[in-house]
């Protein structure tokens, strides 16, 4: 039997973590969380994370930008699949795209929230290569 796939979702809202969580383990991932992207990094670091769930705004408006960023500088993390999942545009009027925005956005996918749960999905299954 194959290892579950461990999903990390950093978010400081805890309604969204829970939902999110039962929308992963639903579909058969394992999940951890966090709350901010200080406590995000240090999960990460630890090992056994295979995807990053990552908010945008937390404790900052682009806290999550910046923790993409940092993660994909540091060697022992770069290579970790990032889904950023986010309510920015709605509050900044701004549209984000890994396409467009790569030297600030070095995600696999941008979704905004609220997101359909079978397009997390899709877009987790997507970045994990299944």
């Amino acid at each position: 039997m194959a290892k579950k796939k461990t999903i990390l979702v950093v978010d400081d809202d805890a309604d969204f973590v829970e939902a999110t969580r039962v929308v992963l383990e639903s579909a058969g991932y394992a999940v951890k969380s966090a709350s901010n992207g200080k406590e995000g990094l240090a999960r990460l670091k630890k090992g056994g994370v295979d995807l990053l769930v990552l908010d945008v705004m937390m404790t900052g408006d682009t806290e999550g930008f910046h923790i993409a960023q940092k993660i994909r500088a540091n060697p022992a993390t770069a290579k970790v699949p990032i889904v950023m999942l986010t309510g920015i545009s709605q509050k900044t009027g701004f549209a984000f795209s890994p396409e467009t925005d790569a030297d600030y956005l070095p995600v696999e996918a941008f979704l905004e929230k609220p997101v359909d749960p079978d397009v997390l999905l899709d877009e987790i299954a997507k970045a994990l290569n299944q």
